[in-house]
């Protein structure tokens, strides 16, 4: 029996060929976007991995510190430590913005941390850890900088002295560290004009600037200048104990809120990136409907260019089955093609992606699957068209 789907494919291979990189593309991209999500979900699992800590203590009634704003007093620190169950806990800040170098602008999520506690980087790949009190930063190596580089956060130079891989915040923002009163200041401190405007406010009031008592001025500034705040404190539990009954005595007695892992995971996962995954999901499906647009389209195309053949083939009595299976056989043999090309585009292009890519072996058999799926039921058309044909088209004029 002549094969139809490999006499065509022969007769006219570089059109196939052509046609199945331009499929395989479209595929690449599909698996690519699948994999920006997993990378995601991994970016959050990394993000709670890297702060070594088993609960979160955080303001109450929100779900910071990587969801939402959280502020507490850097002293909350003592009282936890005091819990039953707690045997560590660390004062952590995490502000997003832009860190200079030179001339360019680097996105990134600064941290400040207290050396050997929680929230420290795990490990490094190059130089030391921090060792002073101030203008020391240690920096995922995604960040583009170098030992010994210069870096300018808010109004103060920092000296890279560490370089960490696979820092990142849930956005996929590499992480800089550098000490907590360092942080502080960064994200808590007013600038030079708001400090002095405020203090010409403050000295203008007559209930904080008595003349009968002296002092008083002096202190309502100082406290205004300082920095006594943090995002959230992280705490690790104490063998034997369990995070969910710590959390519990927390959120009676503190009041403040505190997260587990799993809760906390919860928060990044199905809920801090649950849009983004949605859209990522209308775009897989979008996805999914042209390349079923393509593959019917050009299996139809090349049903149509050989109806003299079909025609035969039913004139001399192969059965539809048959003929329905040949043509079967080259949609999925364009799809095979289309999918090795795509699994090879996605796994090239993956590591020059801004956002972490992770292609799972899960993903693509799902994606193998769902391509030999989507090429036999775009062959449908195709074989209906050639199911239609008149025998006696054969020998017509």
């Amino acid at each position: 029996m002549i094969s139809l789907a490999g006499r065509d494919i022969l007769q006219s291979w570089s059109k196939f060929v052509l046609t199945g990189i331009g499929l395989g593309l479209l595929i690449g991209v599909t698996l690519t976007m699948a994999g920006v999500y997993r990378g995601m979900v991994d970016d959050a699992k990394v993000l709670l991995n890297n702060s070594g800590a088993d609960l979160w203590v955080v303001q109450q009634d929100t779900q910071g510190p990587y969801a939402e704003s959280s502020s507490l007093r850097d002293d909350v620190y003592r009282a936890l430590l005091g819990l039953p169950g707690v045997a560590r806990a660390a004062n952590v800040t995490y502000l997003t913005m832009q860190v200079r170098q030179g001339d360019t602008d680097v996105r990134a999520m600064v941290v400040g941390f207290e050396p050997g506690q929680p929230g420290e980087p795990g490990y490094l790949v190059a130089g030391r850890h921090i060792t002073r009190n101030h203008y020391e930063a240690v920096a995922d190596i995604k960040t583009g900088f170098q030992l010994g580089d210069t870096i300018r956060i808010r109004r103060h130079d920092y000296h890279v002295v560490g370089l960490t891989r696979r820092m990142v915040s849930s956005g996929g923002d590499p992480m800089v560290f550098i000490p907590l009163k360092d942080a502080q200041e960064a994200q808590f401190l007013k600038d030079n004009d708001a400090i002095l405007n405020e203090r010409a406010r403050t000295a203008a009031n007559p209930s904080l600037n008595r003349a009968g008592v002296p002092g008083l001025l002096e202190a309502i500034q100082s406290s205004q200048n300082a920095n006594r705040n943090v995002n959230a404190v992280l705490v690790q539990i104490a063998p034997g104990a369990t995070a969910e009954a710590v959390a519990q005595e927390v959120r009676r007695w503190k009041h403040l809120q505190a997260f587990t892992r799993v809760q906390m995971e919860e928060i990044l996962i199905a809920k801090l990136i649950a849009t983004s995954a949605r859209q990522i999901g209308m775009f897989l499906v979008i996805l999914a409907v042209v390349s079923a647009a393509i593959v019917a389209f050009i299996i139809y195309t090349m049903t149509l260019g050989k109806i003299r053949e079909i025609a035969v083939l039913k004139l001399i009595g192969t059965r539809n089955r048959t003929i329905a299976s040949m043509i079967l056989q080259q949609a999925l043999g364009l799809g095979f093609i289309g999918f090795l090309v795509g699994k090879t585009a996605a796994t090239v292009w993956a590591p020059f992606f801004p956002k972490f890519v992770l292609l799972e072996s899960g993903d693509t058999m799902r994606g193998f699957v769902a391509v030999m799926a989507i090429c036999a039921l775009a062959s449908t058309l195709a074989i209906r068209a050639a199911l239609r044909v008149d025998p006696a088209t054969a020998i017509g004029g």
